[in-house]
């Protein structure tokens, strides 16, 4: 990564091993975060934005599974390895069902990691340039994420950084459902009431946005989330 170092959430409860891993990885130019608890892990991430974690299985107050599902509802697409002394395939298997991109048995070479993150890292880069780059057609609207810009027939409107995120996630689930708790979690960091009040009001503000093209709507899915219905050009 150009610039800027690669953050990584670490979550070991092997005071000696994250220690050793923890400084091998900031040899290497990454900014490590170790939590040595499950719990504590939950709370760093939803703290700071990563670029990847490297989570334990067994650890106290909450294990790498349990940390997996709750990382895995804020932010679906971050890359996840488990480091585990578990080689059972069953527990192989539900990490790889939890959506870990690598399961790492203990012990494991710390050079062959090291690459694994920084191929998964540069895969995920060039991914992400590709979609920051995206634009949308939505019905007769025209929509630029990366300048926040929603034009229509000349008019140009644009949006607050939140109205800019919201309508990116509603565009890239286009004619499909975006989760509720996804959105939430993703744009305001948690679910709770008040942020789903708060994200009702951002919902109001496209729709009045959205007004000029009789053909799309934020449909509000009772008790799932919303969608963004458009026409799909063919």
């Amino acid at each position: 990564m150009e610039g800027k170092k690669a953050k990584i959430l670490l979550c070991e409860d092997d005071q000696n091993l994250g220690m050793v891993l923890k400084n091998y990885l900031e040899l290497n130019d990454f900014d490590v975060t170790l939590e040595r608890d499950g719990r504590l892990g939950l709370a760093a991430f939803q703290r700071e934005k990563y670029d990847l974690c490297l989570l334990d299985i067994m650890m106290p107050n909450m294990d790498g599974f349990t940390l997996a599902e709750e990382i895995r509802d804020v932010d679906p697409d971050i890359p996840l390895f488990f480091l585990s002394a578990k080689t059972m395939k069953e527990d192989i298997i539900q990490g790889y069902k939890l959506g870990a991109d690598d399961y790492i048995t203990k012990p494991f070479d710390s050079e062959v990691l090291l690459l694994k993150i920084k191929a998964i890292l540069k895969r995920n880069e060039d991914g992400n340039k590709e979609q920051e780059n995206k634009e949308f057609d939505l019905g007769s609207y025209h929509f630029n994420p990366k300048l926040r810009e929603l034009s229509h027939n000349g008019k140009m409107q644009t949006l607050s950084p939140k109205e800019n995120e919201l309508l990116k996630l509603l565009a890239e689930h286009l004619n499909d459902l975006l989760p509720r708790e996804h959105a939430l979690k993703k744009i305001w960091g948690s679910d709770t009431y008040f942020n789903g009040r708060s994200m009702d009001v951002y919902i109001a503000k496209l729709r009045k946005y959205l007004k000029e093209d009789p053909n799309i709507e934020i449909v509000n899915i009772h008790g799932n989330g919303f969608r963004l219905v458009a026409p799909v050009e063919k």
